[in-house]
């Protein structure tokens, strides 16, 4: 739906976890927005919805074109970032901070969280009459946004996550033994998949890729794949996500502690910590000691937790993904500036040599659930990835290092 021009001010906003690409889309917003004339101040909203209420906002015209262009090859949300879910009340405050700075154009780069607050403020300024332009910028590396073909983000991380294996594996190749890499992703499985991308023959890690998608069997399954793979090559590469479930749906860090007899850490909601903790790691480690290892003076299990530098290693940013971010800044201020009320930018593929068109998905399309790994990315086991996901991820990545072995 799209409407007369306005006039007034111009908020961006940043939100959720960061990404090696989230200021190109940043930049891209403010290259098309600051040249006109109908955007009388465009300002940077200080820490997202939080800086909103607060009032506090950096002028974004005042920033020089190489300074803008330093923030955009840099990781992390440069205006800084926030996790508020901000309710009925809360956006009265956004509100109020709107109407005072005369605000017509509102921006938010982030995830499915940011969506859905794109779509509360839209909704309510529908209802009050206020006029107001609220478009969403997607950003997330564990592209599971829906609608979109993939997610700004996700590229970036994925190639950082095929090179890490491609080390590890190595590493892991020179002093054999099992070792478990854990991946980001509590709901879907899109950036441990993408340690399949390291893989260059058979003989290569990770050997087993463990998604939240597929139930992981521990009493069984697990056990049985890891030993199949240490008899056949003598060690073992796994990448596991951190939201991997058991066959009763419990997180395997939870059942894994009740086994072993460990504390889990919770945050303050009284979920089970995944992210910035190394304990799923620790506890297949330990797991798998204990079933495989009696009797065996040199099996080695080692585990490592990739934790944030998978979203924030500076200088390894895919091209494609550092382009397709800003592409994706730029139509989302093209839009409001056509009098497009609302939505989401997205990405369609075309079929044939990989390029994306973009496109204007609805806000309720996108907020709040998840799209997850597709099933035929997936083996039948449910232990590794298919030919059909390398199709789909390696455009996205660009470039990966070629490995040199002589055994």
């Amino acid at each position: 739906m799209t409407s007369k021009p306005l006039s007034g001010n111009a908020v961006i906003g940043q939100s959720g976890g960061p990404t090696a690409v989230i200021n190109q889309s940043l930049v891209g917003a403010i290259e098309k927005l600051a040249p006109c004339r109908q955007i009388k101040r465009l300002l940077g909203a200080h820490h997202g919805v939080r800086g909103i209420v607060k009032e506090d906002f950096l002028d974004l015209r005042k920033i020089k074109r190489d300074v803008l262009e330093r923030v955009a090859q840099t990781p992390a949300a440069a205006l800084g970032s926030s996790r508020d879910k901000p309710d009925e009340a809360y956006c009265e405050k956004i509100f109020k901070s709107f109407a005072k700075f005369d605000v017509r154009y509102f921006f938010y780069i982030g995830g499915n969280d940011s969506a859905d607050t794109a779509r509360i403020i839209h909704e309510m300024a529908a209802a009050t009459r206020y006029e107001l332009r609220t478009f969403h910028i997607p950003k997330t590396i564990d592209n599971d946004l829906r609608v979109t073909d993939h997610c700004p983000g996700y590229g970036s991380a994925a190639r950082y996550v095929a090179s890490a294996f491609a080390g590890d594996d190595r590493d892991n190749a020179s002093l054999p033994g099992v070792k478990i890499n854990v991946v980001m992703g509590r709901h879907a499985g899109w950036l441990t998949a993408a340690a399949g991308l390291a893989r260059q023959d058979d003989a290569d890690g990770p050997h087993l890729v463990y998604v939240p998608e597929v139930v992981c069997h521990l009493v069984d399954k697990f056990v049985e794949d890891v030993a199949r793979i240490y008899d056949r090559f003598g060690r073992c590469q796994i990448a596991v996500s951190e939201g991997v479930q058991d066959e009763t749906h419990t997180p395997v860090v939870v059942a894994l502690a009740e086994r072993l007899g460990h504390r889990v850490e919770r945050d303050s909601h009284g979920n089970p910590q995944l992210s910035g903790t190394g304990a799923l790691g620790d506890f297949l480690g330990d797991y798998l000691k204990q079933k495989l290892g009696e009797g065996k003076k040199s099996f080695r299990v080692r585990a490592d937790t990739l934790g944030y530098p998978q979203r924030s290693f500076a200088g390894y940013a895919s091209s494609v993904d550092q382009a397709e971010a800003r592409l994706a800044g730029r139509t989302a201020a093209e839009y409001a500036l056509e009098g497009t009320l609302d939505g989401s930018v997205a990405f369609k593929r075309a079929a044939g040599r990989y390029r994306v068109t973009c496109f204007r998905a609805e806000l309720k399309d996108v907020a709040r659930k998840t799209k997850d790994l597709p099933r035929n990315f997936i083996n039948r086991p449910g232990n590794g990835v298919t030919d059909a996901f390398y199709k789909y991820a390696l455009p996205l990545v660009g470039e990966l290092p070629v490995i040199g072995k002589l055994f």
